[in-house]
């Protein structure tokens, strides 16, 4: 299991450290989840940890910069629902997809987008449309055509770690947030 194989987490003067995963809760509101993430296997283990608040038709966007930890947060995810195979970024393939556990996962790379169109002339829409859930990199390359979020994951590079700022923009996108915080020990939903 990822949270098996982390090192014991450092105390941490500007938040409680979860001695299971090593991701530091700095700050909780009814909407949003900030968190810092000492390491790649925090990174690892918030996916795995997010995992378990998923349902189905959720659309979850990632946002940050090249090597911020969004595929890494994706990883951590698939892990966490089982899945033993190798997982990469779409970045070429624009769309990978996973049916595992009790879900169907897409996992989408709009880097290489130049225009918004190019999502629509790739036909993407449809898979928003099925029910599965969505998780999106680089969705602002998709402008306006693509399906809002209900949850916002930002990454970026904090140190020599990551941080992450979780923001629910739906009732949905809440519940999953709720969720999540609460697989976090010393959690207060």
């Amino acid at each position: 299991s990822i949270k098996s194989q982390l090192p014991p987490p450092l105390p941490d003067a500007r938040g409680e450290f979860n001695p299971i995963d090593g991701v530091c809760v700095l700050h909780s509101e009814d909407h949003s989840l900030s968190l810092s993430l000492p390491d790649e296997m925090a990174t690892l283990a918030l996916g795995a940890a997010l995992s378990q608040a998923l349902a189905s038709g959720l659309v979850i966007y990632l946002e940050g910069d090249l090597g911020s930890g969004k595929t890494t947060l994706v990883r951590g995810v698939l892990r966490g629902l089982g899945y033993a195979g190798n997982v990469k970024s779409p970045t070429f393939t624009l769309v990978e997809l996973y049916a595992i556990s009790r879900l169907n996962l897409h996992h989408f790379d709009f880097y290489r987008f130049s225009q918004p169109e190019e999502y629509l002339d790739a036909g993407l829409d449809e898979y928003f449309q099925i029910g599965a859930v969505c998780l999106v990199e680089w969705p602002d390359k998709a402008g306006e055509y693509l399906a809002p979020a209900d949850l916002r994951v930002a990454l970026s590079v904090e140190d020599q770690g990551r941080h992450a700022d979780i923001v629910s923009h739906t009732d949905a996108g809440r519940a999953c947030r709720s969720k999540l915080r609460n697989c976090l020990p010393g959690s207060t939903a």
